[in-house]
């Protein structure tokens, strides 16, 4: 998908929010800079040569951004932090003179940009040729870390997540429940199955199985719940069983199988229900929010829904504590023994 960091703020948070990317980027661009406080930083003059513009353009991107590049590691050093700043350049360069073009000796304010944000200016400046070329080899990266953590590839990104399994493993006995109650107390073929599997489908994430499979670019093998985040299957579980209780209850009450058009009526009231809204709305957002960033897939329907992730998500799904599915198999078998003898 195509990307344009000069105007996406969502895009450039989840690049700089991810420390495995940057990391990689540091690694590529090797720039120089002032090791202060245990991080690279750079000034105001050196960012501007770096990217071939007046420092003025600099002062205006930090005008016009301030708050967001505050944010990712722009500070203004005074007092003895200035004092410290100045004595680790002039260790680290001899000549703070021949370093940055002018005497830094009575100035009583700096401000600094640490690799962050330099980054994150690096993704705003439309002036340089050479920014440019620097935004483009930052997705580039991005997309080569993540298939990089992942084993080569994002479908099942889902599955390195520790909570994955259970919920997996749950949603299926859940799933048994929804798929015996529509065969007991439902009188409709078989097409009852994919029917109302997709009404909970687009309750929750507005998309039909189909509809999903094209955005998440799956291959007529792929299972569908096989891509799921543990919410989502959570959420899937609980409107399978939730649902699944309705029906018995109105089977019971009419004394009969009921028709499609009960049963449609009966989804209508039961998904309105007030207390799936918040339940919603979060399975929403992290759906669209992850699937941008890990998958690079838009979910269209959902795209009032995007937030950037935190770092936190990014070491749950590409840190040491995410691990491939094989591996958390193997773990959870003792799980998946009590889980099996409580049925």
């Amino acid at each position: 998908m195509s990307k344009d960091l000069t105007k996406s703020d969502l895009d450039r948070k989840n690049i700089l929010n991810n420390p495995y990317a940057v990391e990689e980027i540091k690694k590529a661009t090797n720039l120089r800079g002032i090791e202060f406080r245990g991080k690279l930083t750079l000034i105001k003059e050196q960012v501007a040569e770096f990217f071939e513009v007046e420092p003025r353009t600099i002062d205006n991107y930090l005008s016009n951004y301030e708050s967001e590049l505050r944010q990712n590691g722009y500070e203004i050093l005074r007092g003895k932090s200035l004092q410290d700043y100045k004595i680790a350049l002039n260790e680290q360069c001899g000549n703070e003179t021949d370093f940055v073009g002018k005497s830094l000796h009575k100035t009583t304010m700096l401000g600094i940009f640490d690799f962050r944000a330099f980054l994150n200016l690096a993704m705003l400046i439309t002036e340089s040729e050479r920014a440019k070329l620097l935004r483009q080899a930052i997705l580039d990266i991005v997309i080569d870390t993540i298939n990089q953590r992942t084993g080569g590839g994002t479908k099942y990104v889902n599955q390195r997540d520790e909570d994955f399994i259970i919920s997996y493993f749950k949603e299926e006995h859940y799933r048994k429940e929804f798929t015996d109650a529509l065969r007991d107390y439902v009188d409709m073929g078989n097409f009852k199955y994919p029917a109302y599997t997709n009404k909970i489908y687009v309750s929750i994430f507005r998309e039909n199985a189909q509809e999903y499979r094209k955005i998440l670019r799956l291959q007529e093998s792929d299972k569908v719940r096989d891509t799921f985040y543990s919410e989502i299957l959570d959420l899937v579980s609980a409107y399978e069983y939730g649902f699944a209780k309705v029906l018995e209850s109105a089977y019971q009450h009419a004394g009969r199988k009921l028709s499609s058009w009960e049963t449609d009526a009966l989804f209508a009231e039961f998904e309105t229900q007030a207390h799936w809204k918040p339940l919603v709305e979060k399975a929403r957002s992290k759906m669209a929010s992850r699937d941008l960033a890990f998958r690079d897939a838009l979910h269209l329907q959902l795209r009032d829904y995007l937030t950037p992730l935190d770092s936190a998500e990014f070491e749950r799904f590409l840190g040491e504590k995410s691990k491939e599915l094989i591996e958390r198999l193997e773990e959870s078998k003792e799980v998946f023994k009590r889980l099996k003898e409580r049925e």
